[in-house]
């Protein structure tokens, strides 16, 4: 392996460090003030998005050393290793090829001398048969009755991916057709979405690669239990099926392997939207309209392939963030979808940058001296203007936002999506320019509420604009997320696509689940807290 440089040591970095005071100082209404063709050139239209980048706190002269770190790291190297199937993820001994899940049958792109497109056209073929025989009505449940209501039984990327997707291209679904999410250990998830279907009309799809995850396979011996006392043992084959490569376990649970879809060790969980995870997505919204988010994630994906630094989408966000993150000292940033249909879109976008990038060790095995990934969160305008935006207007923490919105509305209803988009670019334009003593003043406001409604500006945003929010869009919003947290990661020089960090809480919890059970009292080793907190669960439930 070449020798893996630490970032702070590039010359471009110490550049930037040299730099930062020039910036820091500046507002952006003087940066504005000084430059009317600002936004103009700030500003790029490619891949179905239009980026506005304008109102961040950089120079030409802070973009173009943001692009001479992505020389120095050789980002172009990375991301051509990805897209041609080379093992980065080292710690696994991995490709990272979700980008071969969307790619068109034509293309070519081998895993150990094996071309994988062939086979995940063979899945989509497979997938696209069932959903054609769900929503037809051609495949029924045990008692001959259609099918009704799916329910995906799964956790982290085999819930939130589909889930968010469900719910962003809801307008699109076959409305005879309910699709419910349950992910988590608590019986309340599952108990609560049994109450709202009827065995002899749900399909469950369980998701699990191994078909050993334990929060989805207790979910899913649960809702088994439920389907037998209501419609026997042999139904089980009519109302499960799987997404997993554990043949043997899908067989014993009592699916049919014919109903197994499976997908490969190079498809991270959070990045397994577009394999068989979709099978839930593809069933409410039928091959068609899944085949057209497909289209839009290769559209990015070719952008962020082919498309020179300085007009690359994932590029600039993938920089600009990291300018927040490491020169500015931001911990957060916060994604704003102005659409309602996008409301769990900053919950999908937590795991994959924080799962991503959330490391202290770099590729060569090195804690790092330097912040990493971000905290991701935020929540659909215009609620979150009635709950966190007084934060980041007044607060004392810098958070640099991106805001989501769509030219059209798919539920044009009078004023409502005027209003909405009102509401985006005028936040927006108050988070950037904010408003002056002077100005509150000249309201005739009283001397001494003067610096309570003074609103300093200054902090950073991007908006990203759509035409509409059709299920190609959707496919070019999270290629372009997945692509800019690659970017990240490839410059601070970490592995994006393991997640050991998730490991140790599940094996402490699978000793301390047999602690629990125990008829007997447990002998206890672990420290004076959990010992107790053991004790007192086990005196008092």
């Amino acid at each position: 392996m070449a020798e893996i440089p630490v970032p702070t040591s590039l010359s471009a970095w110490k550049a930037l460090e040299a730099h930062l005071p020039h910036v820091a100082a500046r507002h952006l209404s003087e940066l504005f003030r000084e430059d009317p063709e600002r936004a103009e050139r700030m500003s790029l239209d490619a891949a179905g998005v239009y980026l506005d980048y304008s109102k961040n706190r950089i120079t030409s002269e802070t973009l173009s050393l943001l692009l001479r770190l992505a020389e120095e790291s050789k980002l172009r190297a990375r991301i051509d290793a990805m897209f041609s199937g080379e093992k980065l993820n080292s710690t696994e001994n991995r490709s990272v090829l979700h980008v071969a899940l969307r790619s068109p049958a034509s293309a070519r792109i081998s895993v150990d001398g094996k071309d994988v497109v062939a086979d995940v056209h063979a899945v989509l073929e497979r997938m696209g048969a069932l959903s054609d025989e769900i929503r037809s009505g051609k495949r029924t449940g045990a008692t001959g009755q259609r099918i009704r209501q799916i329910v995906n039984i799964g956790i982290g990327g085999s819930d939130l991916g589909p889930a968010m997707a469900y719910q962003a291209l809801r307008h699109y679904s076959d409305r005879e057709l309910s699709v419910h999410f349950v992910s988590n250990i608590d019986a309340t998830d599952l108990a609560e979405t049994l109450l709202r279907v009827q065995p002899e009309t749900t399909l469950f799809v369980v998701c699990s690669k191994t078909f050993t995850t334990q929060e989805t396979l207790a979910n899913a011996r649960s809702a088994r239990e439920w389907l037998v006392s209501k419609l026997g043992e042999a139904a089980v084959k009519q109302h499960f099926v799987a997404v997993s490569t554990n043949e043997k376990e899908v067989s014993a649970f009592g699916i049919d392997t014919a109903d197994m879809f499976g997908f490969w060790d190079w498809v991270g969980g959070r990045y397994s939207l577009t394999s068989a995870i979709g099978l839930s997505l593809m069933l409410a919204i039928g091959r068609k309209r899944y085949a057209e988010m497909l289209g839009g994630f290769h559209e990015m994906d070719e952008h962020f392939r082919t498309a020179e630094f300085s007009k690359n989408l994932p590029v600039l966000l993938g920089l600009i963030g990291l300018w927040y993150v490491n020169f500015l000292g931001a911990e957060s940033y916060a994604v704003l979808p102005y659409d309602q249909y996008l409301a769990r879109f900053p919950a999908y976008l937590q795991q994959l940058d924080m799962e991503s990038n959330g490391k202290g060790v770099d590729l060569a095995g090195r804690r790092v001296s330097y912040q990493t990934g971000p905290i991701v969160w935020g929540e659909p305008g215009t609620n979150g203007q009635h709950a966190f935006y007084q934060l980041i207007h007044q607060g004392t923490k810098l958070i640099p936002v991106d805001t989501i919105g769509f030219i059209r509305s798919l539920n044009p209803l009078g004023r409502h999506h005027d209003l909405l988009m009102s509401n985006l670019f005028a936040q927006t334009e108050a988070l950037a320019f904010g408003k002056t003593a002077e100005q509150v003043a000249k309201e005739g406001t009283k001397p001494e509420l003067v610096p309570h409604r003074v609103f300093l500006g200054n902090r950073p945003s991007n908006t990203l604009l759509l035409d509409e929010l059709t299920p190609a869009a959707l496919g070019r919003l999270v290629a372009l997320y997945e692509h800019k947290v690659f970017v990240q990661g490839a410059l601070w020089q970490i592995n994006s696509f393991d997640q050991w960090g998730v490991e140790l809480g599940k094996a402490l919890a699978t000793r301390v689940a047999s602690e629990l059970e125990s008829k007997a009292e447990p002998e206890l080793s672990h420290d004076g807290s959990t010992n107790a907190l053991i004790r007192r669960y086990r005196a008092r439930r």
